[in-house]
């Protein structure tokens, strides 16, 4: 029987539930612990089987958000109930519930209606959001966002423009799966540099340590604090990992747009190399990247 795969309900940018179908085939089948050092959304998590989870990311805003949806685990009308009042507060549309965009806005503005409709609201919320840091707020404006992305300014306030998107069915499965996980699972949530994340929890033998770091030469808004150098750090991290025994797989884009990553390509010679099928694309242009190659790495074999 083929394995649903279930997808964060945060739709980040970077996010893998289009590869782990893929991925999934090269975990090992007998995880103790799972352990997340870059965790973004969250898609790779939610379809993993182990007996505890550890998940860290480096942005307070991702660890908060899922910290916030997460404590509505066993309390899923709650969520909804806050949530869709937050919409019809705002004036948002919501295609889950029928608030639909007018037949004649969706003839003027045939792929961008949703965005036209709900500028202002979505304005009005995210002037709300940077007065008082309502976490359901900041979930909204991720949904209703343009790419789904978090972004700040160097103010520390949320400026990102309306999308072409609202809160539709996909949105409430992938809640619904999401809160589903934390009502059975045993997870803690960090917010910390990967390499001290892994200092404070000293991971052993018995866990397994998946990494989907920024990726060096993909040039996508998010990945912009990464350079040569944190490259190098996290493949010298790797390394002490190996040494201990440690299990870990990692995926990274080592070609794209005639760039290659040559510090994780030297690195990834000592270990087990597998070819995806990614069909990289990137969120400033949205076009299929032909030239994009990107990897799985592992310091074990599948038997």
């Amino acid at each position: 029987m083929k394995k649903i795969i279930k997808r964060s309900p945060f739709f980040y940018v970077g996010d893998k539930y289009k590869l782990m179908p893929q991925l999934i085939r090269f975990f090992p089948k007998d995880i103790k612990t799972y352990i997340e050092p870059f965790a973004g959304g969250g898609s790779s998590f939610l379809n993993v089987e182990a007996e505890k989870y550890i998940i860290n990311d480096i942005d307070y805003y991702v660890i908060a958000l899922h910290q916030k949806i997460s404590s509505y685990a066993n309390k899923e009308k709650s969520l909804f109930k806050a949530l869709f009042d937050k919409i019809k507060h705002y004036g948002l549309s919501c295609s889950f519930n029928n608030v639909c965009v007018p037949d004649s806005l969706k003839k003027q503005y045939i792929k961008t209606y949703y965005a036209h409709y709900n500028k202002d609201a979505y304005i009005k919320m995210k002037k709300d959001f940077n007065d008082n840091n309502d976490f359901l707020l900041l979930y909204l404006l991720l949904i209703y966002g343009f790419n789904h992305m978090i972004r700040f300014n160097s103010n520390g306030a949320f400026n990102l423009p309306v999308g072409n998107v609202d809160f539709n069915k996909n949105v409430y499965a992938a809640l619904c799966n999401y809160l589903c996980f934390f009502s059975k699972k045993n997870t803690k949530f960090y917010n910390l540099d990967f390499a001290k994340f892994l200092n404070t929890i000293r991971p052993n033998a018995n866990s397994y340590i998946y990494f989907d770091p920024p990726y060096l030469i993909s040039g996508s808004e998010y990945n912009k604090f990464w350079n040569e150098k944190e490259e190098q750090r996290l493949c010298d991290c790797l390394d002490k990992l190996n040494e201990k025994g440690i299990r870990f797989g990692i995926t990274n884009l080592i070609r794209h747009k005639g760039k290659t990553n040559t510090v994780f390509c030297e690195w990834s010679k000592k270990y087990t190399v597998y070819q995806i099928n990614s069909n990289y694309i990137s969120f400033n242009d949205n076009t299929l990247k032909a030239t994009s190659k990107e990897v799985f790495v592992t310091n074990y074999v599948m038997e």
